[in-house]
């Protein structure tokens, strides 16, 4: 079968097209940057999510759609938050629809939920976004559905936690540089609370299950095995063998300060982060788990591996282009508090 991968260039679009490749399917990409590693077997159309007859020229002789164009809350991209993956999705789920597409694959976010109201995190969990990017991702998600409920196309909504893995950059490698180089990193309120990850390889075998399944609805996918985001910060400043300490901040005068910051762009943190990271968060994957699928991750696992990664691959090694998952991130006022811890 022929596939196309859109935002197939991403950190987790240029997984889910290798995957596919590998296993002997015919993948096109469709994404506004080419990566220079892609394999020449997978083909590359150059365009953008919101160019209409672009995105329905990629779509011929297409027999599923992996939805993974989106802009993430790094980019703190504004009112394009909406264009890309509202509108976007919007396109891309009309012109599979007229192009008689079998299935449409969407990658939503947990962000859809915002600061749910108890975890576990489960198919009654109400959707409530906190935020201009979870708002987006939310948006784009129900417009998706509309349009596949409309002209029955199939549909698979996948709702991951926050992915590690090797190559994961973005907000990551703030967290492992200031580990490497003994500064205490820090946590808004105690950090004792449920938090969950989840590491790429997992969520692509996850993946992989629900669409060799035929299944369609929506997934949540996490990690089965974790515990505190403190423990997680502790467990794996002691893997790095390093001294720095887990501090507490006070989380009202610390998410003010933040806002503000970010609001000057003098912070990496978007409001995704700062307004979540101090509240329990965690899916009940049991689902999946009665489905087959074993995750092999621990958190504590993939953040080891994730910070070996980033320890043999410095930052002048990496592509300034493309997803903002797949490159470094500039530490803006971060640095003048690395500085003083």
């Amino acid at each position: 079968m022929w596939h196309l991968v859109t935002g197939g260039s991403g950190f987790l679009g240029n997984l889910v097209a290798r995957r596919l490749s590998r296993e002997g399917e015919q993948v096109r990409i469709l994404d506004v940057w080419e990566d220079p590693s892609r394999p020449k077997e997978i083909e590359f159309v150059h365009a953008d999510i919101c160019d209409r007859g672009k995105v329905a020229e990629a779509m011929r002789g297409i027999d599923v759609v992996h939805h993974n164009v989106a802009l993430v809350p790094l980019t703190k991209s504004g009112s394009r938050f909406w264009d890309v993956n509202v509108t976007g999705s919007l396109i891309a789920a009309e012109e599979a629809a007229k192009a008689g597409i079998k299935s449409f694959i969407h990658m939503s976010s947990s962000a859809v939920y915002g600061v749910p109201p108890a975890c576990p995190i489960t198919s009654k969990t109400p959707e409530n976004p906190a935020e201009i990017y979870g708002r987006a991702k939310t948006a784009g998600e129900f417009a998706v559905r509309e349009v596949c409920a409309k002209r029955q196309l199939p549909l698979v909504v996948i709702r991951p936690r926050t992915i590690l893995g090797e190559g994961r950059l973005g907000i990551f490698q703030i967290l492992f540089s200031w580990i490497i180089q003994n500064r205490n990193v820090y946590v808004i309120g105690s950090g004792d609370v449920g938090f969950q990850f989840v590491h790429a390889m997992d969520l692509l075998d996850a993946y992989m299950l629900i669409l060799k399944s035929g299944k369609t609805g929506v997934f949540s996918v996490g990690t089965d095995r974790f515990g505190t985001l403190r423990q997680a910060l502790e467990g794996l400043i002691l893997y790095a063998g390093s001294s720095s300490k887990v501090k507490s901040l006070p989380v009202l005068p610390t998410i003010t300060a933040l806002r503000l910051l970010d609001f000057m762009r003098l912070s990496p943190l978007a409001p995704w982060h700062y307004l979540t990271y101090h509240k329990a968060f965690y899916f009940d994957v049991t689902p999946l788990l009665q489905m087959g699928w074993m995750p092999k991750y621990s958190n504590d696992e993939m953040l080891r591996e994730s910070l070996d990664w980033f320890r043999f691959h410095p930052q002048s090694s990496v592509s300034e282009g493309g997803s903002a998952h797949r490159r470094p991130v500039r530490e803006g006022i971060l640095r003048l508090i690395k500085k003083l811890s």
